[in-house]
């Protein structure tokens, strides 16, 4: 489901060369039409916050956590600041520039696509000008 949302995000900019990284052999049990409106979001955002980057990079995988599997999705895009992180998940949230989230004037992100139905936890980690990671886990 990953690769073919990053196909289709390569397909509408067949000129930006970005390098993705999705860790082989991942799986996840929930549903389908909601674990692919969370990746469409968090790919998306992570392809879109990498357009000013030089080399830009997004990768895909898996971690421990808590004795639970956490999938992340990271990148080396525009960052935020940690501050307003918990805004990220609330539904109709957007960090602005006017919240001087970061540098960059067009930043915007609604990361709420993540539904309770799946259960788990969702959070992320980012420094402005360095990128972010989103992880979750699904019960």
């Amino acid at each position: 489901m990953a690769r073919k949302i990053v196909r289709e995000l390569a397909e509408d900019e067949p000129k930006r060369k970005v390098k993705v990284t999705i860790a082989p052999d991942m799986t996840a049990d929930g549903d389908k039409n909601l674990l692919g409106l969370v990746l469409q979001n968090l790919l998306g955002n992570a392809w879109k916050y990498t357009s000013k980057t030089a080399e830009p990079r997004i990768e895909m995988g898996t971690i421990q956590r808590n004795s639970k599997m956490a999938y992340f999705i990271r990148d080396n895009g525009v960052g935020f600041d940690m501050t307003y992180a918990n805004k990220l998940f609330q539904p109709f949230q957007r960090l602005q520039q006017s919240n001087r989230v970061c540098r960059n004037r067009d930043w915007s992100c609604h990361c709420a696509a993540y539904h309770p139905r799946h259960g788990g936890e969702v959070w992320a980690e980012a420094k402005v000008g360095e990128g972010a990671t989103f992880y979750f886990t699904l019960d």
